[in-house]
């Protein structure tokens, strides 16, 4: 970890997508730090171009579903992703929004992973909603998003977290009261419950990584 990042040629550019929701500067900000190209875009071309994106969300579920559909640039991603198979991340309720549904709203979500996003229910009343702050998590491999980050800690903020219906889309997990999906997968999707851009070193190299798919 304790290493200079060097640029990345693996990609041609990132676009964090741009619909109204998320922290966008603070992601294209550790893109930065870690020496990968990102663009803040809802230009449809300029998405259509990019070789990876980023999904952010941060508030209530049927709002960013909402806003995401509406985006001008919603059907071209959708081609990108499901038909050219460019690489995306969604990050927290970015995350969530590749689920079929969730507890907090009643619109349908994209449904790019069979899962769905459900409340905690934690048996340790002790522990409060929503879970805030650093945790352990746990790969399920270390091969790509994951490299090098065996020894970790990342930042949480929610108070909803991801069922899969299929294990084999489980990427990590971490103990919460009890053990909660926090990183799901399927082919060239991805999402982590957790905030990268809030993480640190950690973050960084896992930005890094999703560069380097």
């Amino acid at each position: 970890m304790e290493k200079e990042f060097q640029i990345i040629h693996k990609y041609n550019m990132i676009a964090i997508l741009d619909y109204g929701i998320g922290n966008l500067k603070s992601i294209h900000n550790m893109f930065k730090k870690v020496r990968v190209e990102s663009v803040i875009t809802s230009d449809i071309e300029l998405i259509k171009k990019a070789d990876k994106y980023i999904l952010p969300g941060v508030g209530s579920f049927d709002h960013g579903i909402t806003s995401l559909r509406k985006a001008v640039f919603f059907e071209a991603l959708t081609k990108e992703v499901l038909e050219n198979h460019k690489p995306i991340l969604g990050i927290c309720l970015g995350m969530q929004l590749l689920t079929n549904s969730s507890e907090e709203g009643k619109e349908k979500g994209l449904g790019w992973i069979d899962a769905s996003t459900v409340k905690f229910d934690l048996e340790d009343k002790s522990l409060s909603i929503p879970h805030m702050g650093w945790n352990k998590i746990y790969p399920a491999n270390t091969n790509d998003v994951f490299k090098y980050l065996e020894d970790n800690k990342f930042y949480f903020v929610h108070s909803y977290h991801v069922v899969c219906n299929d294990e084999n889309n489980v990427l990590a997990t971490c103990d919460y009261g009890n053990s909660f999906t926090c990183s799901i997968h399927k082919n060239n999707i991805y999402g982590v419950q957790f905030h990268p851009e809030k993480s640190h070193k950690f973050g960084m190299q896992l930005l890094k990584n999703f560069g380097e798919l």
